[in-house]
């Protein structure tokens, strides 16, 4: 799968990312975290370790979304909720509220 990690394209794997982080020791994970194999990795870890990049220069977010595309486990992390229906700017105003959307 092709992705874009800190503005560089990465040809990344399933098998590839285990074979990576194969022999890593986890760090503790406090956060966004990535379940490989059986260990929990902190998601900052996990991409320094695939794109060999300092962790500054992405942002947790940019590996998260290749790792739930790879099909990994990312607890505490939710994708953002899609929306099933437009809505108006007034219906919008008004769930912002917390007024029930009718």
């Amino acid at each position: 799968m092709r992705c874009v990690i800190a503005r560089f394209p990465f040809d990344l794997t399933r098998s590839g990312v285990l074979e990576a982080m194969r022999g890593v020791k986890p760090e503790h994970a406090v956060g966004e975290s990535v379940i490989i194999g059986r260990r929990t990795y902190p998601v900052k870890q996990v991409g320094q370790v695939i794109t060999r990049q300092d962790r500054r220069d992405f942002s947790a977010g940019e590996v998260l979304r290749a790792m739930r595309q790879l099909g990994f486990t990312c607890p505490g992390s939710a994708p953002a909720p899609a929306r099933s229906q437009v809505l108006d700017p007034l219906q919008q105003a008004s769930a912002m509220l917390g007024a029930p959307v009718a």
